[in-house]
């Protein structure tokens, strides 16, 4: 009877573990993709409730620009991060040029292999990141893609996903080249073309402040033009989330020439910058130059502090007057300060500019892009294009899984993303 008892205790307790793996798979599951929508929501991390419950290290980027909102998950397990699922693969493209480089990897053309679609992936190292602590701009850049869909003067997003090593953003492909190509080949621009630009470029900036976000790395090099020769902007690393209408933030970023005064001198500063930064590139396509240009940095930035913006009569008073209320060195007093997107609108220089027109991409460029099709390169810097594609963006993971790799592998819990209806690529 002892041994019956046993084996009828025995039988339960499988049956009974059997049920229990059953629950608790089940409850992982649900448990992932709520913690998966809860990434995707920064904000609910803030609440002492859900970071107590989530184990968030708080010491772990005391380092790195604390201002960021996206806070660093640790899960048990090197490849918890992995666990996001996407039917999206780096063997799902055929990767055909390098089209740019940055400090944590590289944007290629690819194309589809089922749709034949074209696309800008940008691929970068996460073991890169993690050695720099930038994963917070990282995990910005990808929330706030996912904002400005909808915008026609903003690069959108189609997909990101990640393997053990790497990080793909996969982004509509612009090949019209940087507004930074074409000043650099034609100096400057007449002034209706600088203004249509300017006024598309200030269109986006205005979208982006309507949703709490501050650009902070406004320059030629971030500004493209598409095939039809509008503007699209890309880049979103140095976004600032959460910035309400009256808030400010004090992290000194951006690019030396066109860095505000208040930035430079570690002021607290608000979405003025961002004008600020307009003025820097709308003189810069008007006279060639930026304004408070110098090869020697430090004297470029005694310029930006103390000179005053030098505005030759080849530009009209209504623009001159436009760059002084931009370049206004008082943010309190800069164009934008008070009405932000509605004040520059209202300005005279854009008189000319119908802007349900523009959004509606209604009035033509003054400039098309001369390319023949999505492989036509020749507005990309050869230096890029004229090097060989890596096979490891392709194959996805390193061979070996070092232990850089399994370090950085869990510090990107949320990073994928693909729209709810997905059915295949579309």
């Amino acid at each position: 009877m002892a041994d019956n008892r046993c084996e009828l205790s025995y039988c339960r307790m499988r049956g009974i573990m059997s049920l229990l793996t059953a629950f608790i798979k089940d409850r992982k599951m649900g448990l992932n993709d709520f913690m998966q929508k809860l990434v995707s929501c920064p904000h609910l991390c803030q609440h002492v409730d859900i970071s107590g419950f989530l184990k968030i290290d708080e010491n772990q980027n005391e380092e790195t620009d604390d201002e960021f909102d996206s806070p660093s998950l640790h899960l048990n397990g090197p490849r918890s991060s992995l666990a996001e699922e996407t039917r999206i693969k780096p063997c799902d493209f055929h990767y055909l040029k390098i089209i740019g480089k940055g400090s944590f990897g590289k944007v290629l053309l690819a194309k589809h292999k089922e749709t034949c679609e074209y696309f800008a992936i940008k691929v970068l190292q996460k073991k890169v990141i993690v050695k720099k602590k930038e994963q917070k701009h990282i995990m910005a850049e990808r929330s706030v893609l996912l904002k400005t869909v909808k915008h026609p003067f903003l690069v959108g997003m189609q997909y990101s996903f990640q393997t053990a090593d790497k990080l793909y953003f996969v982004l509509d492909y612009v090949n019209g080249g940087e507004l930074f190509y074409h000043l650099q080949r034609e100096r400057v621009f007449l002034e209706p073309r600088a203004r249509f630009y300017a006024a598309e470029i200030a269109s986006a900036l205005g979208y982006l402040h309507s949703l709490h976000i501050v650009y902070r790395d406004l320059k030629p090099e971030n500004i493209l033009l598409d095939s039809q020769g509008h503007i699209v902007l890309t880049d979103f690393g140095l976004c600032k989330e959460g910035l309400e209408p009256n808030g400010t933030t004090s992290t000194f970023c951006g690019t030396p020439e066109y860095l505000a005064p208040e930035v430079l001198q570690k002021q607290a500063y608000d979405h003025t910058v961002d004008w600020w930064c307009l003025g820097c590139v709308l003189y810069e396509m008007l006279y060639g130059l930026p304004p408070f240009y110098s090869r020697n940095t430090a004297e470029m930035y005694s310029n930006i502090l103390n000179k005053t913006p030098v505005l030759k009569p080849n530009v009209s008073n209504a623009g001159r007057d436009l760059l002084e209320a931009l370049l206004q060195k008082n943010r309190t007093q800069r164009l934008g300060a008070k009405q932000d997107f509605m004040e520059l609108k209202h300005h005279s220089f854009f008189s000319p500019i119908n802007w349900d027109d523009l959004i509606a991409k209604k009035i033509k460029p003054q400039f098309i892009p001369a390319v023949n099709g999505p492989t036509d390169l020749r507005h990309f810097d050869p230096e890029f294009t004229h090097l060989p594609v890596p096979s490891s963006v392709s194959n996805g993971d390193s061979a070996m899984a070092t232990s850089s790799v399994r370090e950085a592998s869990g510090a990107f819990l949320g990073f994928s993303y693909g729209p709810a209806k997905e059915h295949g690529f579309h």
